[in-house]
């Protein structure tokens, strides 16, 4: 079986890689580009521990294919950050202690960008809404979903400065 080439833009950088048909853009991510932060979870989309932006758009990265990320654009879990400045959600993340075990907060992280990027001023009941698609069996949801709010907040209050 040939490999197709790619080629994309993932977290702000020129990206390439060859896959086979069938690979999912979680493996080809984890794999082939050593971008290891999304984790698989459960393979099918139930859990959102690969969850990735493509083209704006939060998608579980187990569910689609590598060769579909030609000519997108990307955001992972390690394009969060802006260098060594943590982003204000991975900050009150760790200010609310809204992790435990950590495998699904890079995924909530993702999700929870997403949700800033598209809404800066959501409810409670938007925000606990939007994670809905994001599994953790360790904290209970009552931590993360402050930190996602006071995080709003603060990207809120600098966006006016």
């Amino acid at each position: 079986m040939s490999k197709t080439h790619v080629t994309t833009t993932i977290n702000g950088e020129p990206a390439e890689f060859l896959c086979e048909p069938h690979m999912t853009l979680l493996d080809a991510l984890r794999d082939e580009l050593r971008l290891t932060g999304s984790k698989e979870g459960c393979g099918s989309g139930d859990c959102g521990a690969c969850s990735v932006i493509v083209d704006g758009r939060l998608v579980c990265s187990c569910l689609v294919l590598a060769v579909e990320a030609e000519g997108t654009t990307i955001t992972t879990i390690e394009g969060i950050a802006d260098g060594d400045e943590l982003h204000p959600l991975q900050r009150k993340f760790l200010e609310h202690a809204a992790l435990q075990c950590g495998f699904c907060t890079p995924g909530l992280l993702v999700a929870a960008k997403a949700l800033l990027d598209a809404n800066p001023n959501p409810t409670e009941t938007e925000a606990r809404y939007w994670l809905a698609g994001n599994l953790c069996r360790c904290t209970g949801y009552d931590k993360i979903i402050r930190a996602v709010m006071d995080a709003a907040a603060e990207i809120r209050e600098r966006q006016a400065a």
